[in-house]
């Protein structure tokens, strides 16, 4: 039994489509899969990043390739009235969906992006959030201290693991970030060669030729 971990936030448009693809990727495998709500926002910080949306021909760029990529996969999709937005409290809701020190299910996960990316509506609307709130009926509050903390706690964890951006699927102590790289994952979970090899360890070995100096230094 492969045990495989989805590290998310909502507000990725990415993660949605990785989200949805999954269960095609893992069909036909013996895997189990935890669902991990982390905040992006967190990994940019602790990585020094902009996020696609903070670089305006990014942003537009993102959106084109989102739209085609879901347009080409018959995922549904609609941008919310708002993007980006802070998606803190759909996070918490996500956590509070779990018993404490689990992670939330696929179902709960599952409701809470489609809030996000279908209907074009605000994801923060307080009338929506608390439909959403009812129709999940969370075993902890979403607004609790423990609940805050284990979100915090969540994202740390995917820092310290090397986790920097969203989706990022984690199988075998290997990280594959980003919805292209499922194909990856699908690989991998078929027993390729390749990832059991030297190739996977030597290829992230390149040396730098150039390294930035850091902000304010000439």
């Amino acid at each position: 039994m492969k045990h495989l971990r989805f590290y998310f936030d909502v507000i990725s448009p990415f993660a949605w489509l990785a989200f949805a693809k999954l269960p095609k990727v893992i069909e036909g495998h013996s895997v189990t899969v935890d669902y991990q709500p982390v905040l992006f926002a967190g990994l940019l910080s602790h990585w020094g990043q902009k996020g696609p949306a903070e670089i305006e021909p990014k942003r537009a760029w993102t959106f084109r390739h989102v739209y085609w990529q879901a347009h080409r996969d018959g995922v549904p999709l609609q941008t919310p009235a708002q993007h980006p937005f802070n998606p803190l409290a759909l996070l918490r809701l996500a956590m509070a969906c779990a018993p404490e020190g689990m992670t939330p299910g696929r179902h709960a996960c599952e409701k809470i992006f489609r809030h996000v990316w279908e209907g074009g509506g605000d994801a923060n609307d307080p009338a929506r959030l608390q439909a959403l709130t009812q129709a999940l009926a969370p075993g902890r509050d979403p607004n609790s201290d423990a609940v805050k903390q284990a979100l915090k706690a969540s994202t740390d964890q995917a820092i310290a693991r090397g986790v920097f951006g969203v989706p990022t699927v984690e199988l075998d102590g290997r990280l594959f970030w980003g919805v292209d790289a499922l194909d990856m994952v699908s690989a991998s979970l078929r027993g390729d060669p390749w990832f059991d090899g030297p190739d996977w360890s030597r290829a992230a070995v390149a040396p730098p030729g150039v390294v930035r100096p850091p902000k304010g230094n000439p």
